[in-house]
């Protein structure tokens, strides 16, 4: 059996790469109409291999020569291959993909060739000859890649074959040579690795093949297309690689032959991982022989595990690491493993040892990691001199024999049939024994701990948990450093005064300790502790110079709480009455660096003594019964002088809030719903959290450092006094008590007193004067403000944004007055002006720069309405939502029928009141957003080219019930909302630029649709849900009409 590979390539098969090309004329581009079967077989002859892709293809004299020879050196990994089983071999061979294209020497059947269309001009192929040779000459002293051929020629003469249907074709199925030509047999040493690693992938190579042919272009692509430039220095390459892991170095190695051969470099192979991967003994082989230096091995879950050791030890004289598990190890391997002199770390992970009943012995002098868990095994010996790190942890095993003298780590964990004198037996043996791991371990005793402790000079840290019959009471560990005693029963009060002879201990767990009552600890170096769930647990006293972090939580008896230390960083406690938490007496001059105490949820602390030079976050949330005296503990002279963050969160039984801080920057009051007054004086306070202070009266922010304030959610503040150099943001939404205020802020941009009922004149003056910045008012439903505050308003000079809405404003002369910069004036629902109050927009120039007007829900009549739509040309956004005496929107008019009501423009751009009886044309207006939502009266909507509205892009007048007839030309709409407009019989549109169109529940028929939309080139978005004479069928007439549009929505009309 023949296989041919992608790299294949010898010296041999470079030179004809490089020389190779003249041939192709007469072969590969030989037409088939000129010539005959004996021609063919003379330009078969003749035919070399052009760029990467193709090779001449041997008579079947050669081929018969050479069977014999290459069948014998047939790689017996690859197995006899069954061609037809393409799927088979693509999923098991070749799980990184098709390794097509690229180098590849893949036959064509003799049939294969091209007709005399496909051909092309000799003169180019001759020039790409030469620059081909020029370009295999460009290799520099570094052994630089050079530019290197593609392979889309090979795609292109595929494609050339296939297009002339009938003359010639691409037999892929029928010819299993191509498909040779993707394999890649055993002499390629990375192409083969990736052989083994199961990617996935449904599809077999030959299909493959077949599509890549297909996805390329045609012939006539341009030789500077079908080449790559490649730069990059082995070195370099090298270096890149080493980032790759295994699958992806396969992948790389399908590229180019540099590529292939950096790919290959040992060390990026002296780690073989199999975890979990379907691989043959065979495969294992090949590999340790190609790579006879790789040092760790990763076989764990892999099939026939006890061969592929037998394998990786005899055949890797430098393996240092060993990975396996998950089947049955016997005692051979482990006999074996003194051979494997190298070996550094064993790791054996769910697996079954021995038979069952028999020792297991691992003698190795120079292992110095060992791992078995999660393993069945009776029984085992270990004869390490070297090992210092052993894990039996969680394996089954009830006797376990150590002889490591070196040995400093042992977890033993979760061996539950390990019993207390198979313990002793093991830990005592290890006289330099630094960590010891027996949690779970329920048959230790303290006898067994004692002597641990005894033969064990050096132990530091200890893991009991969960070792019901440990008490500590006789036990001295003075070297002791950690020690975790999580869920021991038998730890009482009386096991503290053994655990205070560690002087060294540093981290201290007793959670689940049920039996704990009183822990009092002298230790100086003591730097972390823990008291979970301790239900019996009542009082803790500590002293220590080096305390970080304590955590007390869920320990419902626990009363006091006394901790003297210099260094306190984390405090995280839950208790009941008093927390006492002091700097050491002895040690006044120190500095103490307390940086955080956290107390959430203590529903019985009432008041709390702090001394904690240093610190900087307080969490006291949920702490219900907090006094106002805490509010002292937190200012100047309180003793915490570099407080930053405070959170008193819900700590309902607050009143009256008090704080004075240099330090303070951040405050958190939310849900204390029983404070009335707050007082304020932090000058770098820059958050404050206020929601859900429903009661407060008396707020004073003097001074703070705020940027934006939100005191919204407070309704029944009546006084308010802020004084913020910084604040840009305020909001007062909601503060419908508010009587007095005080605001100063000279960087306030931003104001928003909505719904401020009982806001008057002179609080609005004050404001604007101590405010000059501020660019947005908004003062809704504000009827105290009268004319007197809204002249006020000229102190407000980059003033742009007014909203009036809702108040009882009958005359706007204060405002044209004193805003003279607005750009957007909201007077929704404002009942009380007259159809004369909006005159001076456009007979006074009053406003010159405003661009955008709502007069939603007012009373202005029809002719006011069309007054101002006919003159306020410079408007750009309006709004005349819900306005009930509009009857039509008629913007058919010509300029003589505007004589009474139009004037001539001044320099500013506006009308003015000379010349009242000129005749001049309407100018262009500046509309580009008109809102008519909801007009119930409104019957006629009328915009011809006359009305010059060449800027509108959008109108809306949905809900408009009693909108009859529809007639826009205008050029520039891009949006038209007739949406809910049920009485719509007529339509008639001429917008070139539209694109969405909304007849969502209008009566229209199809019909209309149709003929309205068929000047609209650009429509893409047409809603027509709910329409009752709108049916599916009709969809395609519409579509039919405009085929520029791209979303239909239709909808069933309502039952």
């Amino acid at each position: 059996m023949r296989i041919w590979c992608c790299f294949g390539f010898d010296e041999d098969d470079e030179e004809r790469v490089r020389f190779g090309l003249g041939g192709m004329k007469d072969d590969i581009f030989s037409s088939e109409g000129d010539g005959n079967s004996e021609d063919m077989e003379n330009d078969e002859s003749e035919s070399l291999q052009l760029g990467l892709g193709f090779g001449r293809r041997p008579s079947h004299e050669e081929e018969a020569e050479k069977e014999e020879e290459e069948e014998e050196e047939e790689d017996i990994f690859l197995g006899e291959i069954n061609f037809g089983e393409r799927e088979k071999v693509g999923d098991d061979l070749f799980p990184c993909g098709p390794m097509t294209g690229i180098g590849n020497y893949g036959w064509f059947d003799g049939s294969a060739s091209t007709s005399g269309n496909g051909s092309r001009d000799v003169d180019e192929l001759e020039a790409d000859e030469e620059a081909l040779k020029r370009d295999n000459c460009l290799r520099d002293t570094h052994h630089k890649r050079p530019k290197v051929h593609s392979y889309s020629r090979e795609y292109n003469f595929a494609t050339a074959m296939t297009s002339d249907a009938g003359n010639s074709r691409l037999s892929i199925n029928g010819d299993l040579n191509a498909f040779r030509g993707s394999l890649v047999p055993y002499r390629s040493e990375d192409a083969f690795v990736s052989s083994i690693f199961h990617h996935g992938g449904d599809e077999g190579p030959a299909n493959s093949i077949h599509e890549n042919y297909e996805g390329h272009g045609s012939d006539s692509m341009s030789i500077e297309d079908s080449e790559i430039r490649m730069d990059l220095t082995d070195d370099l390459l090298h270096m890149v690689f080493s980032f790759l892991d295994h699958i992806n170095l396969c992948r790389a190695a399908i590229v180019c032959r540099q590529w292939r051969a950096a790919s290959a470099h040992e060390d990026f192979w002296r780690c073989l991982n199999f975890e979990n991967r379907n691989i043959s003994v065979e495969q294992f082989e090949d590999i340790c022989r190609r790579y006879p230096n790789a040092t760790e091995v990763n076989i764990l879950g892999a099939p026939s595990i006890h061969l592929l050791l037998t394998e990786a030890v005899s055949s890797l004289r430098n393996l240092e690491a060993l990975t396996v598990g998950k089947g049955q190890l016997g005692d051979s391997f482990f006999h074996a493993l003194v051979d494997c002199h190298m070996l550094r770390s064993l790791i054996v992970n769910e697996a079954t040892l021995g038979n069952g009943i028999q020792e297991i012995p691992i003698n190795h002098d120079r292992l110095r990691h060992l791992q078995i868990t999660k393993c069945r095994v009776l029984r085992i010996s270990v004869r390490c001199p070297q090992l210092e790190t052993l894990s039996l942890k969680r394996s089954n095993m009830a006797h376990a024999v150590l002889n490591c003298p070196l040995l400093r780590d042992l977890d033993i964990g979760s061996c539950h049939k390990l019993s207390d004198a198979g313990i002793h037996l093991a830990a005592t043996s290890c006289p330099l024994l630094e960590s010891l791991d027996m949690s779970n371990c329920s048959c230790v005793s303290d006898e067994t701990l004692r002597d641990i402790a005894h033969a064990c000079g050096y132990l530091r840290v200890l893991n009991a948990s969960y070792c019901p019959n440990i008490s500590l009471e006789s036990v001295r560990l003075p070297m002791l450093t950690v020690l975790r005693l999580d869920n021991c029963e038998g730890i009482t009060s009386a096991s503290m005064a053994a655990i205070s002879l560690s002087n060294m201990l540093e981290v201290l767990e007793l959670d689940n300790c049920s039996l704990l009552t009183y822990v009092s600890l002298d230790l100086p170096r003591l730097r972390d502790i823990r008291l979970v769930h301790c239900r019996k647990f009542v009082d803790l006293k500590l002293c220590t110079m080096m305390l970080s972090s304590i955590t007390v939580s869920n320990c419902a008896a626990l009363r006091w709480i006394s901790i003297t230390s210099n260094s306190l960083q984390v405090c995280h406690c839950s208790l009941d009455v008093r927390v006492d938490l002091s700097g050491n007496i002895l040690f006044k001059e120190l500095l103490y660096v307390m940086q955080k105490l956290v107390l959430q949820k203590q529903e019985s602390l009432t008041t709390l003594s702090l001394q904690c030079q240093c610190l900087q976050e307080v969490d006291l949330t949920d702490c219900e019964s907090l006094m106002n005296s805490i509010c002292k503990v937190f200012s100047d002279g309180g003793g915490c002088p570099m407080l930053r963050s405070l959170v008193l969160d819900n700590c309902e039984s607050l009143t009256d809030v008090r704080f004075c801080s240099n330090s303070l920057v951040s405050l958190s009051l939310v849900g204390c719903r029983a404070i009335i007054a707050l007082q304020l004086l932090c000058p770098r306070l820059e958050q404050v959290h206020l929601d859900g202070c429903d009661h407060l009266e008396k707020a004073s922010f003097c001074p703070v450092g705020l940027q934006s304030l939100n005191l919204g959610i407070c309704p029944k503040l009546d006084v308010l006094s802020i004084e913020a150099p910084r604040m840009e943001v305020l909001e007062l939404k909601g503060c419908g008590g508010l009587s007095e205020a005080s605001i100063n802020c000279p960087l306030l941009t931003s104001l928003d007193a909505s719904f401020c009922s009982r806001l008057k004149d002179d609080c609005l003056a004050a404001t604007a004067a101590s405010c000059p910045r501020i660019e947005s008012l908004i003062l809704m439903s504000c009827p105290s403000v009268g004319l007197d505050g809204l002249l006020s308003l000229c102190w407000l000079r980059n003033l742009t944004l007014l909203d009036l809405s809702y108040t009882f404003l009958m005359n706007l002369q204060p405002v044209f007055k004193s805003c003279l910069q607005l750009k957007v004036l909201k007077l929704q629902a404002c009942k009380y002006l007259t159809n004369s109050s909006l005159e001076p927009l456009y007979k006074e120039g009053a406003l010159p720069a405003l661009c955008e007007l709502d007069l939603s829900y007012g009373t202005l009549c029809q002719s006011a309405i069309e007054e101002l739509l006919a003159c306020c040309t410079h408007l750009t956004h309006l709004s005349l939502n819900g306005c009930a005496n509009m009857h039509d929107l008629n913007w058919g008019f010509g300029a003589t029928q505007l004589l009474d009501v139009t004037v001539p423009r001044d320099s500013s751009g506006l009308f003015s009141h000379k010349g009242v009886h000129d005749p001049i044309e309407l100018p262009n207006r500046l509309l580009q957003n008109l809102n008519c939502v909801g007009c119930p009266n409104i019957k006629k909507v009328f915009i011809p080219p006359t009305a010059r509205c060449f800027h509108l892009s959008s109108l809306n007048l949905s809900l408009s019930a009693n909108l009859k007839e529809v007639d826009v030309s205008c050029y520039n709409p891009c949006i038209l909302n007739f949406s809910n407009c049920c009485s719509l019989e007529i339509l008639k549109l001429d917008c070139p630029r539209l694109t969405s169109l909304f007849l969502q529940s209008c009566s229209i028929d199809v019909d209309s649709i149709a003929a309205a939309i068929s000047e609209c080139n650009m429509l893409e978005t047409l809603d027509v849900r709910f329409c009752p004479k709108i049916c599916s069928a009709s969809l395609g007439l519409l579509r039919a009409v405009c085929p520029s549009l791209k979303r239909i929505f239709s909808g069933l009309s309502p039952s």
